[in-house]
């Protein structure tokens, strides 16, 4: 069964029971990966503990036999940082999923780690509340995934980030010990915030196991318009209009490439939004608590727009029904990995400015190399999130070829490889694109502090 004895998986049973510790063909195969695309690898065993004191009796065992651990969420990751090791243990939250209490007065939800964002939105919802993050993955992905990762999202021009909506943490280290850090508190000036070294640590440093998260009132109304542009200049000058008459409540500002635009509506079958094609559509959502008076309001302002010659064309969604079916074109994603073969997926995050002259240097490359290639660009552009999806059969599958290009791009305009999928495995080789060596050396002192051996997700993020 492994190379570890059996003195370790019977303490793992013991500890956990027998329901709990399941290895060889028991393990079920989606626990092999994630929806990276990386090459399936089973674990020694799979455990799924109910708490975290069993959470922490699994890692005290692990540590003592030097075997490695590789904690899982939801299994939407898309940078491979759930894939379990060989010679390993993957370590489930999906029985850790109560939200255990919502304070609607603090604005406050205090939830177990394998809560699935989807069921933290309802919670806050019955409460009138808003959780400030959402993504496509909603009804699978859970909230230590999340974490573990900084997940972003069509929110975080309004809200910010997984980082910005979690005040306190619970998380167990390596060796088992227990971090019992759940404050709820806006301001809490006591030395260091351990808790932001497990945000966006992918599991390398310990499991996160309980959150306290910051919730939002819920607004009364919102309102959905799409608009068309010249350049990308016209939209950053549009984004910077919404921002200022709408000052706090632009909750959503996404940005589709003409490629993308066509592509969408051809995979979904959907029809033309407007009289003619346009070089840039930017699909926007701004929040109130006055339908009728948000409605006039941003109408005024595209209006404005249009007669300064800012804005091509507008149309504002009358009704939720309608607003869903803008949002569709936008939400092509999910037909990516049937209509390109296969799609190679970059999330990269650079200056707002920079953004047009990155996409376009890209796709010149691109027509050089491989002439008639195929490439969509869209993104979360009002939080500097550029989304592009290359289709592997029209570069000759050379995948490391088109990471080579973009990534080299993204050190040059000094951007991140990395906006809000992680590192994981997939992106580790261009972590130095964005990351200094000083800083590479800081991190790896805080891995060897907290995981001295270096057991936790080994060979994800930094090696």
């Amino acid at each position: 069964m492994s190379s570890f004895p059996s003195s370790f998986f019977q303490a793992l049973t013991e500890a956990l029971g027998a329901d709990a510790v399941q290895t060889g063909q028991a393990i079920a195969p989606r626990h092999h990966s994630d929806w990276s695309g990386a090459p399936p690898v089973q674990p020694l065993a799979l455990v799924r503990p109910r708490s975290t004191a069993e959470v922490a009796a699994v890692l005290r065992l692990a540590h003592a036999q030097g075997v490695p651990v590789v904690p899982q969420g939801g299994l939407t990751g898309l940078a491979g940082a759930a894939v379990p090791h060989a010679q390993g243990i993957a370590l489930s939250l999906e029985r850790m999923n109560a939200i255990e209490s919502v304070d609607a007065a603090a604005a406050t939800l205090t939830v177990q780690a394998g809560a699935t964002l989807q069921a933290v939105q309802e919670a806050a919802g019955a409460q009138g509340l808003l959780f400030g993050v959402d993504l496509g993955a909603r009804g699978s992905c859970q909230i230590g995934g999340n974490l573990s990762t900084n997940a972003g999202g069509n929110g975080v021009l309004q809200f910010g980030m997984m980082r910005e909506q979690c005040l306190g943490l619970e998380v167990v280290l390596a060796d088992g010990t227990v971090l019992p850090m759940l404050r709820p508190m806006l301001k809490n000036n006591t030395g260091y915030d351990l808790k932001q070294l497990f945000i966006g640590a992918e599991g390398t440093l310990g499991v996160i196991t309980r959150a306290v998260l910051r919730l939002h009132p819920a607004p009364a109304a919102k309102v959905t318009a799409l608009v068309a542009l010249a350049d990308f200049e016209a939209a950053l000058t549009l984004l910077g209009r919404l921002q200022q008459r709408f000052a706090g409540s632009v909750a959503a500002f996404e940005l589709m490439w003409r490629d993308f635009v066509e592509a969408s509506l051809k995979w979904q079958s959907l029809r033309e939004p407007f009289d003619q094609p346009h070089a840039f559509v930017a699909l926007v959502d701004v929040a109130g608590s006055d339908e009728a008076g948000l409605r006039a309001a941003l109408e005024e302002l595209l209006g404005e727009a249009m007669e300064a010659g800012l804005a091509q064309d507008a149309v504002i969604a009358q009704s939720q029904a309608q607003a869903g079916t803008l949002w569709k074109i936008r939400e092509a994603t999910a037909e990516l990995p049937t209509h390109m073969h296969p799609p190679i997926n970059f999330d990269v995050s650079l200056p707002l400015a920079d953004i047009g002259r990155f996409a376009a240097q890209c796709r010149a490359t691109f027509d050089a190399r491989w002439p008639g290639h195929t490439a969509v660009f869209f993104g979360h552009v009002g939080d500097g999130n550029l989304h592009l999806s290359v289709d592997g059969a029209t570069v000759d599958h050379d995948e490391a070829g088109v990471e080579r290009i973009v990534y080299d791009k993204v050190a040059q305009f000094q951007g991140s490889v990395s906006a809000e999928h992680g590192i994981g495995t997939h992106k580790k080789p261009y972590l130095g694109a964005s990351r200094t060596q000083e800083e590479l050396a800081a991190m790896r002192a805080i891995k060897a502090a907290l995981d001295p051996k270096g057991l936790m997700n080994p060979g994800k993020v930094l090696g």
